[in-house]
C-alpha cells in the first residue's frame, strides 16, 4: 500500500482513471456501451473481451508522455453476452435443468460462521441428491431403450411390425436371427444411455475447459482476507477443478452401472430360475457383487470431500477416482457378454423390474431433501445472521429448490417414459407399458397445475390490489389529479406487477411442498395397488374412476406439450434479447454458480467472466496506479461484486462500484445468504472505496441493497428513480415518455449524475477533504430535490 501511494505522488499515470462497463442478461455490443460506432478489441476473444473506443486504446501512454492523466476517465466495456447467448442449440442445455437446480440448492444454505460440521453435511446431502438425479435420468433412458423398445415392443409382434425398424430384434419377425435372443436386445439396446452418459461426460469435461478453467490472478499468492465474510473472495472458489473432475468421474461410473445393473439383472433373473444353468447363475451372482461394489465405491467419491476454495487446487484425485469410469465401463462390456449368452428358454415378456427401481430412486430423494431441510433449519437457527428475516423461506430455500429439482427429474423421466409408451403402442393393447410409478407421477399433473392455477390467481388478486393502490401514489408523485387515467393505471400496474418478485419465495414454497405431498402419494399409490391410477380406480365410483383416466391422459400429454414449450422458450430466451430480459435472468441466476453438487448442469460462465475482471482490475490498478469504477448493470452487477470481492485488500480500495438495476440483494441476498448476505454487503461496501445503486419501483428485477452509507452519502441507493421520467408531455419530454423498467437506466439524469459524482473521485487534484465535502453536498441537494 505504501508503494502505491508513494508512486501516486511521482509518478504522472498514477493519477489515471477507468471506467469499467459490464452489461446485464440481455447483452449489448460495445458500440452501444462506449457510445461509439468505432471500437478495438484490446484484450480477450470471441466468447468474452475488452473493447475501447478507437481513440482510447492506449490512452494511458499518451496522458503520461503528456504530463499528467486527462480530464476524464478512459471508458472500457466488458462484453460476456456470448458465455450465455448464442445459437438455438444452446437451449439444448435446458434439457439438463434438474442438474442446474439441484446445483443451486447447494449454494442456497444459510449464513453462518460456525458448525463447519453441519456445513459440510448440508453439502454432502445435496452432492447425494444430484447423484440421484443422474441415476434416474440414465434409468429413464433404460427404461425408454431396453424396457419399452427392445423388451416389450420388440417382443411382441404386433409391435414390432408395426415399427419396422425394429423387425430384426423380434423374434417372431425376424424367424430367431442373431439380435432376436432378449439379452442380445438388451444389449443392442443399451448402447443408447451409454451414449447418453458418455455424452453427458464429454460436455462436462469440454465446456469445462472452455468455460472455467481461468486461473484467478492470486492463484500465485497467499490467501486474501476476501473482506472476511463471504467464500467469494477466497482464492480457489472460481476454481473448482479438483472437484468437478471427481464428481465427474463419479457421475459418470454412476450412469455406466446404473446400465450394467439394467442389463445384468435380468438376465441374472432368468438365470435364477429353476432348471437354470448353474454357471451362468453363479457368474450373474458375480456380476450383481461387482455392481454392488461399484456403486458403493461412487457413494465414497461422491462423500469423501467437498469443495476445496481456501487455496487454488490444481491436484487431481488418485488414480482410483479417475479410472472409476473405465473400470464401471469395463464392467458394463461385460454385462454385455453375459447377457448375450445363449438361453434357448428365455422369452421376453410383461415388463422389466424398473418399479423398484423408480420407487427406491423417488423414496430416497424424499429422505434426501427432508434430511436437508432439516439441517438448513439447524443452520438457519443458530446463525442469527438474518435479523429482518429477509433470507428465503427462512433459510429452507436449499431443500425446497432440491424438492424442485428432484420433481423435474421424475416428471421428465415418467413424461417420456409415457409418451414412449403411447408412441409405440397406439391402441394400448400390445404393451405392458411403462413402471407403475412413472405413470402414478404423470397422473398428478393436473392436480399440481390446480394448485399453481389457484396460487397465481391469489397473486394475480394481490397484484390488482396493490395496483390500485398505487394509482393514488402516482397522482401524488406525479402531480397528476386528476391526470389520464390510462396512464395512471399503466404505470400503477408495472409497479404492481414489478413486486410479484418479491412473491416468489410464497410460490416455490407452495411448489415444492405440493410437490412432496403429490410424489408421495404417488409412490403409495403405485406400491400399494401395483397398478396404474385408471385401473386401481376401476372398482371405484364411475367419477373417480373418470377422474383417474382424465388425470392419467392429461398428464401424458401436459409433460409432452410442457417439453415442446420448453425447449421452444429456450430458444427464445438465447436468440431473443427481449426474451432474456424476461426469462433469461432465472437462467443466467442459475449458471452463474460454479459446479459443485452436479457435474453434468450447464457450465458456468462466472468462472470465466469473474476471472477476467479480476485479472483486469488488478493488473491495470497496479501498473497505473490508478483508480476505477466498475459500472454494473443486472447481472453485470453481481459479475462486477464478485470480481471486487477477489481482489487484494489494496486494489479493493481503490475500486468504486456504481450498480443499477441490481439483483444483488433482491434475488442473490435472499436466496443465497451466505455469499451475498448483510455481513457480506457490508464487508464489501466498506472495502471498496465508494458504493452507488439506483433503482426503480417499476423494475422486477433491481431493487436497493439496503446498505448505510458513508463519505459517498448517507446511503449506498439512491432514492428510487421516477419511472416514467414525466407523466404526460412536458418542454423536456414533448413526446410520452416510455415505461423503461429494468431497462435503459443511462437515460435517466440521475444516473449521469451519480456517474459523475463516482468519477470525480477519481481524479488526484481534487484533495480527499473536498471531494467528501462535495459529495456529502451534492448528495443533500439531491436528497432534497
Amino acid at each position: 500500500m505504501e508503494r502505491a501511494q508513494e508512486r501516486t505522488q511521482t509518478d504522472p499515470a498514477a493519477g489515471a482513471a477507468l471506467e469499467l462497463l459490464v452489461h446485464g442478461v440481455g447483452g449489448a455490443t460495445p458500440e452501444k456501451m462506449l457510445n461509439d460506432p468505432r471500437t478495438v478489441r484490446i484484450t480477450g476473444d470471441d466468447t468474452a473481451a475488452m473493447y475501447r473506443r478507437e481513440d482510447d486504446v492506449n490512452a494511458e501512454a499518451v496522458d503520461a508522455a503528456a504530463g499528467g492523466p486527462a480530464d476524464r476517465p478512459v471508458p472500457e466495456a466488458y462484453v460476456w453476452s456470448n458465455l450465455t447467448s448464442g445459437n438455438g442449440t444452446r437451449a439444448l442445455w435446458l434439457l439438463l435443468l434438474p442438474f442446474m437446480v439441484v446445483n443451486l440448492a447447494h449454494w442456497m444454505r444459510p449464513a453462518t460462521r460456525e458448525r463447519t460440521r453441519t456445513v459440510r453435511l448440508y453439502g454432502l446431502l445435496v452432492r447425494l441428491t444430484g447423484l440421484t438425479l443422474t441415476v434416474l435420468l440414465v434409468a429413464a433412458a433404460c427404461e425408454v431403450a431396453l424396457d419399452l423398445t427392445a423388451w416389450q415392443c420388440a417382443g411382441t409382434r404386433a409391435c414390432a411390425e408395426r415399427h419396422s425398424w425394429l423387425g430384426f430384434l423380434s423374434p417372431a419377425v425376424s424367424d430367431n436371427g442373431w439380435w432376436s435372443l432378449p439379452g442380445r436386445r438388451l444389449a443392442l439396446a443399451a448402447l443408447v444411455p451409454t451414449a447418453l452418459t458418455v455424452l453427458l461426460w464429454y460436455l462436462s469435461h469440454r465446456t469445462w475447459r472452455a468455460y472455467e478453467s481461468q486461473e484467478p490472478p492470486n492463484s500465485r499468492t497467499e490467501p486474501q482476507d476476501a473482506a472476511g465474510h463471504t467464500a467469494l473472495g477466497r482464492p480457489g472458489f472460481w476454481y473448482g477443478r479438483r472437484l468437478v473432475a471427481r464428481l465427474r468421474a463419479a457421475h459418470t461410473a454412476a450412469g455406466l452401472l446404473t446400465v450394467a445393473a439394467a442389463v445384468g439383472t435380468a438376465a441374472a433373473r432368468e438365470d435364477r430360475r429353476p432348471g437354470g444353468p448353474a454357471l451362468l447363475d453363479g457368474l450373474g451372482w458375480l456380476l450383481e457383487a461387482a455392481l454392488a461394489a461399484g456403486a458403493l465405491a461412487t457413494v465414497w467419491v461422491v462423500c469423501r470431500r467437498g469443495r476445496s476454495e481456501h487455496r487454488l487446487d490444481r491436484r487431481l484425485d488418485a488414480h482410483l477416482v479417475r479410472r472409476l469410469p473405465l473400470a464401471a465401463l469395463t464392467l458394463l462390456a461385460l454385462t454385455f457378454v453375459y447377457a448375450g449368452w445363449e438361453r434357448p428358454a428365455w422369452r421376453s415378456a410383461g415388463r422389466l423390474p424398473g418399479d423398484v427401481t423408480f420407487g427406491g430412486i423417488a423414496l430416497l430423494q424424499g429422505v434426501l431433501v427432508i434430511a436437508l431441510a432439516v439441517v438448513a433449519s439447524t443452520l438457519y437457527r443458530g446463525s442469527r445472521s438474518d435479523p429482518e428475516g429477509r433470507a428465503a423461506l427462512r433459510g429452507l430455500g436449499g431443500p425446497a429448490v432440491a424438492m424442485l429439482a428432484c420433481a423435474l427429474g421424475g416428471l421428465m423421466s415418467g413424461g417420456v417414459s409415457q409418451r414412449v409408451s403411447d408412441w409405440l403402442d397406439g391402441t394400448g393393447t400390445y404393451l405392458a407399458g411403462p413402471p407403475v410409478l412413472l405413470t402414478w407421477q404423470a397422473s398428478v399433473i393436473p392436480a399440481l397445475l390446480i394448485v399453481l392455477l389457484a396460487l397465481c390467481a391469489l397473486l394475480a388478486r394481490e397484484a390488482l390490489r396493490l395496483a390500485r393502490a398505487e394509482r393514488v401514489a402516482v397522482a401524488h408523485e406525479y402531480g397528476a389529479d386528476p391526470g389520464d387515467p390510462a396512464r395512471t393505471q399503466r404505470i400503477a400496474r408495472a409497479r404492481a406487477m414489478a413486486t410479484l418478485t418479491d412473491r416468489a419465495p410464497l410460490l416455490v414454497a407452495v411448489t415444492s411442498t405440493t410437490t412432496l405431498l403429490l410424489g408421495a402419494g404417488a409412490l403409495v399409490g403405485a406400491f400399494a395397488t401395483g397398478r396404474t391410477p385408471d385401473r386401481a380406480a376401476e372398482a371405484a365410483h364411475p367419477f373417480v374412476h373418470g377422474a383417474a383416466q382424465t388425470g392419467q391422459a392429461l398428464g401424458s400429454w401436459l409433460i409432452g406439450l410442457g417439453f415442446i414449450l420448453f425447449v421452444t422458450w429456450g430458444r427464445r430466451a438465447y436468440k431473443d434479447a427481449s426474451a432474456r430480459r424476461t426469462i433469461g435472468i432465472l437462467w443466467d441466476v442459475g449458471t452463474f454458480w460454479p459446479r459443485a453438487a452436479h457435474p453434468f448442469s450447464p457450465p458456468c460462465y462466472a468462472e470465466r467472466a469473474v476471472p477476467d475482471l479480476t485479472w483486469r482490475m488488478a493488473t491495470w490498478t497496479r501498473a497505473t496506479g490508478g483508480r476505477l469504477v466498475i459500472s454494473g448493470h443486472s447481472q453485470g452487477s453481481v459479475l462486477a461484486a464478485a470480481a471486487a470481492w477477489q481482489l487484494s485488500p489494496a486494489d479493493r480500495s481503490r475500486v468504486a462500484l456504481l450498480t443499477y438495476g441490481s439483483p444483488i440483494e433482491r434475488l442473490y441476498g435472499r436466496w443465497f445468504p451466505a455469499h451475498f448476505g448483510p455481513a457480506a454487503l457490508n464487508a464489501l461496501h466498506e472495502d471498496i472505496d465508494c458504493w452507488r445503486n439506483l433503482h426503480r419501483p417499476t423494475d422486477p428485477i433491481g431493487g436497493p441493497v439496503r446498505l448505510s452509507g458513508d463519505d459517498c452519502g448517507p446511503e449506498v441507493d439512491r432514492a428510487a428513480l421516477a419511472d416514467p421520467l414525466a407523466y404526460g408531455r412536458t418542454e423536456a419530454h414533448p413526446l410520452p415518455s416510455p415505461i423503461l423498467g429494468h431497462s435503459d437506466y443511462q437515460a435517466d439524469p440521475a444516473f449521469a449524475q451519480e456517474r459523475e459524482r463516482l468519477l470525480s473521485r477519481l481524479h488526484k487534484e481534487v484533495p480527499a477533504q473536498r471531494a467528501k465535502a462535495d459529495d456529502q453536498q451534492r448528495v443533500k441537494a439531491d436528497d432534497q430535490r
